[in-house]
């Protein structure tokens, strides 16, 4: 389906993906592609090998979803995904890769909306990031920073 087939008022929705390592990055992208879901819209994917690019492309106020690698090195994506819950006024959801389903405390502590295990599942992944894009109906205003 091409951008302009898409569903109205369901254009390209960001989605950054966090993890230090490439190929966790590349196989989050393959299992989910770039349309997840019929009714989301197509996927822009924005790619962070650090937290600060994360945080950066957050407050840039065009994101509708992270998905945050919790063993990335040297900041795991739960912590990042925490002070983005602390810090963000509108933040969108976050979606927490873990290595374990024992691991799922730990993302609830991060306050993410959703969690999925490497190695990531093409057919669990896609219907995740659609429901989770789904309740992010409306973009939040670009943040100006006071002072």
């Amino acid at each position: 389906m091409s951008d302009a087939a898409a569903p109205a008022g369901t254009g390209p929705r960001t989605v950054v993906v966090f993890s230090h390592r490439a190929e966790v990055r590349e196989a989050v992208r393959t299992a989910v592609g770039t349309h997840p879901a019929g009714d989301v819209g197509p996927l822009r994917w924005v790619e962070c090998a650090t937290g600060a690019e994360v945080v950066s492309a957050v407050d840039g106020g065009e994101v509708d979803l992270c998905i945050l690698d919790g063993e990335a090195q040297p900041t795991g994506g739960m912590g990042i995904g925490r002070q983005l819950k602390h810090e963000v006024e509108d933040c969108p959801p976050v979606l927490v890769l873990i290595a374990r389903q024992a691991d799922r405390w730990l993302a609830h502590w991060s306050m993410a909306e959703a969690t999925l295990t490497h190695p990531v599942d093409p057919l669990v992944a896609p219907r995740t990031v659609a429901g989770l894009l789904r309740g992010r109906t409306t973009r939040p205003a670009v943040r100006g920073r006071a002072g």
